[in-house]
């Protein structure tokens, strides 16, 4: 997507604006000149920032409620602001101990993981939180093992380099025993180790029928399911914070289809899913390229396992949010989950 075009201001025109924006963020009340020129350290009078406000909304910059009212910020005010006084945010220091200690004693499937993770940040951040994890067709196997769990039947279970962990219930022949069945787990494990979860070689042979029978039954299973895909989820904590957020809306309306939004998943996955290789990423208002979106804002941050973008955490709110602040819990929250899972 591409940001508005931004025409450099002048340092007190860059100033004013600055001091607009974080005044309306505290009070979400329109602000006004006086204002301004009592509570910043900017040395010019109220009507000098009358007059830079004045031509700060006929720059797009600011707009008036009305006619008597202060100024409040656009989304251009908002896209300038990220863009020039958002820089190297770190959060304050009990926030930051509050993301380490979460990710020290964590030790959970992916999907609890990464459901909690995004409670956290929600928590970190006061906005609801996303997460995304790593793509299924991406993911290494890592390890195979048949369980036995009663006669007849079996858990086949997958653990792949995303950390997810894939179990698949089978009927076995016969004459399966346990003996029979760990070989054929460390065949296909031998077999299958580091090969992409879509991408499986051959069912490996040992050479005595009962074995390769099983071996064929999990090979079997393991290929429907990366042939039905496996679920991309979208995991989306503190979504009840939008709904005390609601007067940052336009209309209550707009608020509610928000949430419908959310509800379906897919055009929120498929927007955050292009935006997975741009890095830090802040998009604002008409920005997201999605109407039901143009009142919020979104803060994201792909996560790494290894050397490789697997997925992406981030913050969605109203457009009037302190986006120092949400860029520092997104930036802190996506280093521990990659390293996490790395």
């Amino acid at each position: 997507m591409e940001h508005l075009d931004q025409a450099e201001l002048d340092d007190r025109k860059a100033a004013i604006l600055k001091a607009v924006v974080e005044e309306y963020v505290q009070t979400a009340q329109p602000v006004g000149s006086q204002t301004i020129a009592r509570v910043n350290a900017l040395s010019v009078s109220s009507a000098t920032v009358r007059n830079d406000m004045t031509i700060l909304e006929r720059e797009g910059y600011l707009t008036q409620p009305h006619t008597s009212a202060g100024r409040v910020p656009t989304d251009r005010a908002y896209r300038y602001f990220v863009d020039h006084f958002t820089r190297a945010e770190t959060l304050p220091a009990g926030q930051r101990r509050t993301v380490a200690d979460f990710f020290a004693t964590a030790h959970r499937a992916l999907e609890d993981l990464l459901t909690e993770t995004s409670q956290l940040l929600s928590r970190v951040s006061h906005h609801a939180a996303l997460v995304m994890g790593p793509e299924p067709d991406t993911a290494r196997i890592r390890s195979v093992q048949f369980v036995g769990l009663q006669p007849g039947v079996a858990l086949l279970v997958v653990v792949l380099s995303n950390g997810a962990v894939h179990k698949e219930s089978v009927t076995l022949p016969a004459d399966a025993d346990d003996e029979r069945l760990h070989a054929a787990g460390a065949a296909l494990d031998a077999q299958l180790h580091g090969h992409g979860w879509t991408r499986l070689p051959d069912a490996p042979r040992t050479g005595d029928a009962a074995v390769d029978g099983l071996v064929r039954v999990g090979w079997d299973a393991l290929t429907r399911a990366a042939s039905d895909g496996l679920a991309e989820p979208l995991y989306v904590g503190g979504v009840s914070r939008l709904a005390a957020e609601q007067e940052a809306f336009e209309t209550t309306e707009r608020a509610a289809r928000l949430f419908e939004v959310l509800e379906h998943q897919v055009l929120v996955v498929t927007l955050v899913r292009e935006l997975l290789d741009r890095g830090l990423t802040v998009s604002i208002g008409a920005e997201n390229g999605v109407d039901d979106l143009r009142d919020c804002a979104i803060v994201l941050a792909p996560f790494q396992v290894g050397q490789r973008p697997a997925g992406i955490v981030g913050v969605l709110g109203p457009t009037r949010m302190d986006y120092r602040h949400a860029l520092a819990a997104v930036s802190a929250v996506s280093d521990q989950l990659g390293r996490h899972l790395s």
